[in-house]
């Protein structure tokens, strides 16, 4: 009797076991398989329109995030916004503002809009495509994130003559980092909220985050658990992260971006409570029903001079920041056709 019942214990533990096997594979199966494949080895020779892309997003790099630029130093603030108008402009857009006040402060989100084929109507979707200018603090916000901007800045320029079936919106958000971090007066929720209010119809949000910093060092990279068990030490790859709504777009982003550019790709999808998966712009559209990604290259678990004074330009890979915003721009033009 013993022994059967000792049996039976062995059994159920087993049937246990195998069943939180079967699920956690499934979970790691959900969240993190990705289509494609990852480049390996060595990235092949830059091109020449990659190393004169790498020229004009140093520039931009250098303008916007050579000094902290944030409602505490305002005046830099508006430097950097008005930099940013400027370089649309030149390009030929017609650049709309988003101002409101904070702090007895007058800020800003700035737009430039490539319209469907056609001229479009108010019925096309709309894919949104942001970055933020604000620097964290005392940091001047060099990869953190005048490496998006500058992203965001050139994929206007490329994409310029696109010709979509979506509406492309290229948005560089204000009031990303604290104190305005998930508050009212976060320049992302306020743009998204006014998206809304107008009834327009949004395919997806791409959030780029901090695009600057890779190494081919084992151990320069590091994760929030229980992440750290499942991506490789070496931080020389960007990711395409999302929370589990979003999966649909972090899959057609990875797996176009991997079938046409030579780079190694990470990502995933996540619960928000794992740090780091909704740090940036996409949590504000993520809050509304908004599929949208964030493309990062992990920020804080890569880069040590994160929120530091030490985010200086010189800090930035561009060469690598050249070859990532390209393969952008060729998700972009798959995304909105």
């Amino acid at each position: 009797m013993l022994r059967d019942l000792a049996v039976g214990a062995v059994y159920a533990v087993a049937i246990v076991v195998a069943v939180i096997g079967l699920l956690a594979g499934a979970a790691y199966w959900y969240c993190f398989s990705l289509p494609g494949r990852s480049h390996q080895g060595a990235l092949p020779p830059a091109t020449a329109e990659e190393l004169d892309l790498a020229e004009r997003l140093k520039r931009h790099v250098e303008a916007i995030a050579s000094r902290p630029h944030n409602v505490r130093h305002f005046a830099e603030l508006e430097a950097a916004a008005a930099y940013i108008e400027t370089a649309l402009a030149g390009m030929g857009y017609g650049v709309v503002s988003q101002p409101y006040e904070v702090h007895d402060r007058s800020v800003r989100n700035l737009e430039a809009t490539v319209e469907p084929a056609g001229g479009g109507t108010g019925e096309a979707p709309s894919l949104v495509i942001g970055a933020h200018y604000d620097s964290a603090g005392s940091a001047p916000g060099a990869n953190d994130n005048g490496t998006g901007t500058a992203a965001v800045i050139e994929l206007a320029r490329l994409l310029k003559d696109a010709r979509l079936t979506h509406r492309l919106r290229l948005v560089l958000f204000v009031n990303e980092e604290p104190p305005y971090f998930r508050t009212p007066d976060m320049g992302s929720l306020r743009y998204a909220e006014a998206l809304l209010a107008r009834g327009e119809p949004v395919a997806g949000m791409l959030s780029l985050e901090t695009l600057g910093s890779f190494s081919d060092e084992p151990g320069s990279q590091s994760y929030p658990r229980p992440l750290s068990a499942l991506f490789p030490d070496t931080g020389n790859f960007i990711a395409f992260v999302g929370m589990p709504a979003s999966r649909p777009l972090v899959h057609k982003a990875v797996g176009s971006f991997r079938s046409h550019t030579a780079f190694p790709t990470e990502g995933g999808v996540a619960p928000a409570s794992i740090p780091g998966i909704d740090w940036s712009d996409h949590w504000s559209f993520a809050q509304h029903g908004i599929p949208a990604v964030m493309v990062t290259d992990t920020a804080p678990f890569r880069y040590p001079h994160y929120h530091e004074p030490t985010d200086t330009p010189d800090k930035v890979d561009y060469e690598r920041l050249a070859r990532v915003t390209k393969g952008l721009e060729r998700v972009i033009r798959e995304l909105g056709r």
